[in-house]
C-alpha cells in the first residue's frame, strides 16, 4: 500500500515526497484539483472508497498524513 501511495504522490508532484511542512496547499505543492485527482487515483489503485467529506487538510496535509489516512481508511473498510 505504501509503495503505491508514494508512486501516486511522486507522479503528482515529486516534491511531496521530501516535503517537511504541514500544509501542502499553502506551500503550493498541491491544489484543489490535484487533491481530487489524488483521491480518485487512490480509490482506483487501492480499491478503497474515499468519502468526499474526508478530503480535508488534516488528511492531505503532507505525505505522512496521506499515508496515515489511507491506512486508516483501508483498515476501516476491511473491518466493515
Amino acid at each position: 500500500m505504501e509503495e503505491t501511495v508514494l508512486k501516486i504522490l511522486m507522479e503528482l508532484n515529486e516534491e511531496i515526497l521530501t516535503y517537511k511542512g504541514d500544509n501542502l496547499y499553502r506551500d503550493g505543492l498541491l491544489d484543489s484539483f490535484q487533491v481530487i485527482d489524488l483521491a480518485a487515483e487512490l480509490e482506483e489503485k487501492l480499491g478503497i472508497e474515499i468519502d468526499p467529506e474526508m478530503v480535508i487538510l488534516e488528511n492531505f496535509a503532507n505525505k505522512d498524513a496521506i499515508l496515515g489516512f489511507v491506512k486508516k481508511t483501508m483498515e476501516e473498510q476491511d473491518a466493515g
